[in-house]
């Protein structure tokens, strides 16, 4: 080798040295903002004053981040999450006298996307009254179970801007109506705003929601008639309005909810105008509750297309006739049937009994049905999962004879059946 080649071989190999000496040994993320930084441990103090947070985390909490935040690859606060749902849930427990000492914190992350708060502000001697602000970059805001945090809906929806995806505000303190600018939130998948004391009509303007997957309003004091532009909102796969005092007819329009899986209308005051027919155009509906509602009228025939119906809550609603055969037939998913404190009358179809071992419950109780059925198998099953008392005109006799041919397992068997009294 010569010796220009020796010298090329050098000065190649001193190059690769000095690379590796003052290549980084690690990947480490770069510093955090120094202005994250100082509005997180004024946060975390607000939230838990009792930790020492800046000798824990004396250079940011990026490089090892905590369980309860998230941060992006440029060091960013993205995601925090306070308070408690379960041992099993990655959130920073709070102290019993947490706060939120300033309502402006939250605007130096300007890269946050969700937040959450559960079981976190408990001391209802102490309320909270500050609305906080919120930085343009949220898409997730979650409230959940706290009492003391007590605000007007309307200037709190009004610090959020119309990015947000998903707004979860459950078992609050929040008060008022439900203000015609949630129409301006058209990113929304989720609005849930259960167990608060909102009151007053739902504005037209939530058909405006055209992406929204879930509404839930339920446990609340709403009133009037449930808007028609509700059943414009086609992408809903739940919707649950129970407990309010909400009136009219309940809309023709969900007829176009064809994505609907879950619908709760319980407990409110909806009119004597029958169960909806639109319900047998739901295909996709899974359960669907209207107990507590004076409908009134018969059961209809509105099963060929419910095949996929797991849970049915028809309990106290006024209902009168016979229990169609039908829905022994069609409802091959059926799990739980509520018929209940109604004026149903005539014989339980045959297919009830069939089903037993397959389902969970059948409550038929505080009806006027009549009849007999004698059970010489699995009278444990019977009396577990068909409820029948009440009904003075229907006898149930269970025997012990002949279960030595009971399927192992105990499932029911019964003999025959008689005609009705």
């Amino acid at each position: 080798m010569d010796d220009d080649s020796m010298m090329t071989l050098a000065v190649l190999w001193f190059a690769f040295i000095l690379f590796v000496v003052l290549t980084p040994e690690n990947n480490e993320p770069p510093p955090i903002n120094p202005l994250e930084q100082k509005a997180l441990y004024n946060l975390l103090n607000s939230i838990d004053p009792t930790t020492p947070w800046t000798t824990l985390y004396p250079h940011g909490f990026c490089i090892s981040p905590p369980s309860f935040l998230h941060c992006d690859s440029k060091s960013h606060i993205v995601q925090l999450n306070f308070g408690f749902i379960s041992d099993q849930t990655d959130l920073l427990p709070c102290s019993p006298n947490a706060t939120l000492q300033d309502p402006l914190l939250f605007t130096a992350f300007p890269y946050l996307r969700k937040i959450s708060f559960s079981n976190c502000f408990n001391n209802t001697h102490k309320p909270i009254h500050s609305i906080p602000s919120f930085p343009p970059s949220l898409q997730h805001l979650l409230f959940i179970d706290n009492p003391s945090f007590i605000s007007p809906l309307q200037p709190f929806l009004t610090n959020l801007t119309a990015s947000l995806k998903k707004l979860v505000l459950i078992g609050n303190g929040f008060y008022g109506e439900l203000p015609q600018q949630i129409g301006a939130f058209h990113d929304l998948l989720e609005l849930t705003l259960s167990r608060n004391n909102l009151s007053g009509e739902i504005p037209a303007s939530i058909g405006s929601l055209k992406k929204l997957e879930i509404l839930d309003l339920s446990h609340n004091g709403f009133n009037g008639c449930v808007p028609q532009q509700v059943g414009s909102l086609i992408s809903l796969s739940k919707l649950n309005l129970s407990y309010n005092s909400f009136g009219c007819k309940i809309p023709e329009t969900f007829i176009h909810l064809k994505n609907l899986e879950f619908l709760d209308l319980s407990f409110n005051r909806f009119g004597k105008f029958g169960v909806p027919l639109f319900l047998g155009q739901l295909s996709k509906i899974k359960q669907v509750y209207l107990s507590g509602n004076k409908l009134s009228g018969e059961i209809p025939e509105i099963w060929e297309k419910l095949g996929a119906v797991e849970k049915i809550g028809f309990s106290n609603m006024g209902l009168v006739g016979e229990i169609p055969a039908s829905m022994v037939v069609y409802l091959e998913n059926l799990s739980y049937l509520g018929l209940d404190n109604n004026n149903l009358q005539g014989r339980i179809p045959d297919g009830f009994w069939y089903l037993l071992p397959y389902v969970d419950e059948i409550n038929l109780e505080n009806n006027n049905l009549t009849g007999r059925m004698e059970v010489t198998c699995g009278g444990d099953v019977v009396l577990k999962k068909m409820k029948l008392a009440g009904n003075i005109g229907y006898h149930l006799n269970i025997t012990s004879d002949g279960c030595s041919s009971c399927p192992k397992g105990g499932t029911m068997g019964h003999s025959k059946r008689n005609g009705e009294f």
